[in-house]
């Protein structure tokens, strides 16, 4: 018999932290989620017509995504510090973005967050985040 009477059903839910960054665990795993991202890029062929966009190397692309990360998620603004405001749209405006890219990034995010182990109710605020941001960075109809 249990002599612990606490029932699991009423202790109260943990609160998540502070900031989404704080969240998913900081720095290290922000690096980790944008390594997946990049690598699944590489490696699943449902994601072929994103990695085209990104040319040869994705050291670059690697990189910069995570600076933005940081701050977006509610970090060090390590793009801002480099760069200045992120002008999302004007920076994509040269790549061709339409339904099939948005998709697929989102789609590849969601793998990656999936596989990284973000929490389920992070990753779901965080995929409706990413798909409104990807909806709004599309520069072609289809």
């Amino acid at each position: 018999m249990n002599v612990d009477s606490t029932d699991a059903s009423s202790a109260p839910a943990a609160q998540p932290a502070a900031t989404p960054y704080e969240w998913i665990g900081g720095e290290a795993r922000v690096h980790a989620l944008v390594e997946r991202f990049y690598d699944l890029m590489d490696l699943e062929p449902a994601y072929a017509e994103l990695r085209a966009a990104h040319g040869s190397e994705l050291d670059s692309a690697r990189q910069k995504l995570f600076w933005f990360l940081c701050g977006w998620l509610g970090g060090p603004d390590h793009y801002q510090s480099r760069f200045g405001h992120p002008r999302l749209r004007m920076r994509h405006l040269p790549f061709s973005i339409g339904i099939k890219e948005r998709d697929q990034w989102v789609a590849c995010m969601d793998q990656a967050m999936g596989e990284t182990g973000v929490p389920p109710q992070l990753r779901a605020r965080l995929k409706e985040s990413f798909m409104g941001t990807a909806d709004w960075m599309r520069n072609k109809g289809v």
